[in-house]
């Protein structure tokens, strides 16, 4: 979808939007289910990166410590708990620049996704970047998906991160898709951003082929001691917007409400779950900022006639179309 088709929509009237995102959404999913996803960060802190939001960078004092890679056994034990609760998706996030092959953390998280995978559940991993070798030993390892998000625009992206580029993100996704493993990713509202930076970066988002097949919408948590702390909330109605948008620009991938929930009404929920989310963060923990408890988030779909979806480990990855590029090209 084109920014110029994006913007067409994001100015129609509200309820416009989002009684066409709703009827798309009840065309691509007729089986009102909801994602439940788990997300452990088995590295915290101590990362190299200066990503101006992130309480894991060693750059910035955010009372986060830095610590070694968790126990295998302790993982396991934690995603055994995720799926007695209901999380069909267990998300591994480990706060470092990337990973490379030969090495021991690698050989490691290799071994830890082999024992998750065997539980049942959609194994999902966020390690930052990827060359294609480690990407098709992860996929080899079990891995369902892997989480890279864009954050912003291209444009804007400089002014959030500086230790790595834009083109760095788009070339670990395409090393992810041509490993066979699904791409999710999405984008980081209230970075400072204006209404064109969310419209490129879905812009960019739609253009990948195959299409994601997530895409999280997280809002700012500002966290003290990053350069970001005092960034002001996006207003709600801009989220379900945005949550809208990313529904119809890219149909058939499952909408996650992800960083940021923790803030939002059942009643805030409830919209964007109409607008066109059918996944959520599950449970007490999102990396390190907080996420709604298990019960309460049951008891809301419950509410709404929400069912949550059934794991598919081994689902395959959105087909490619064409011998277009992933990515568009960035002006």
């Amino acid at each position: 979808m084109t920014y110029d088709e994006l913007k067409a929509l994001y100015d129609l009237p509200f309820f416009d939007l989002i009684q066409r995102a709703r009827r798309v959404h009840e065309e691509q999913w007729p089986e009102r289910e909801v994602q439940l996803c788990t997300l452990l960060s088995i590295k915290s802190g101590g990362c190299s990166e200066d990503c101006s939001y992130c309480a894991q960078s060693a750059r910035y004092q955010t009372g986060v410590d830095s610590e070694r890679l968790m126990e295998k056994c302790d993982i396991l034990k934690r995603a055994e708990a995720a799926r007695a609760n209901g999380s069909t998706r267990f998300c591994m996030g480990a706060a470092w620049k990337g990973v490379r092959d030969g090495t021991k953390r690698f050989d490691d998280v290799l071994e830890i996704v082999r024992a998750v995978s065997q539980l049942g559940m959609e194994v999902c991993t966020t390690l930052g970047e990827l060359g294609a070798e480690e990407a098709r030993k992860l996929r080899d390892a079990g891995v369902t998906a892997y989480n890279h998000n864009i954050d912003t625009s291209p444009e804007h992206y400089e002014n959030i991160v500086t230790t790595h580029t834009f083109q760095d993100r788009l070339n670990t996704i395409r090393h992810v898709q041509d490993a066979g493993m699904s791409v999710c990713s999405g984008g980081i509202l209230g970075l400072g951003e204006n209404t064109e930076d969310r419209l490129r970066m879905l812009e960019v988002l739609s253009g990948f082929n195959p299409p994601p097949e997530s895409v999280p919408i997280n809002s700012l948590v500002p966290i003290p001691g990053t350069p970001l702390a005092e960034n002001q909330g996006v207003d709600n109605f801009e989220v379900i917007r945005l949550i809208a948008l990313a529904r119809l620009a890219v149909p058939g991938a499952k909408v996650r409400l992800s960083a940021g929930r923790s803030a939002m009404s059942e009643e805030m929920q409830t919209l964007c779950f109409f607008a066109g989310a059918n996944s959520i963060f599950y449970g007490d923990k999102l990396l390190t900022t907080s996420n709604p408890q298990a019960e309460a988030d049951l008891k809301l779909l419950a509410k709404l006639g929400l069912l949550p979806q059934k794991p598919d480990p081994a689902q395959a990855a959105p087909e490619a179309e064409g011998a277009r590029p992933c990515e568009p090209a960035i002006a």
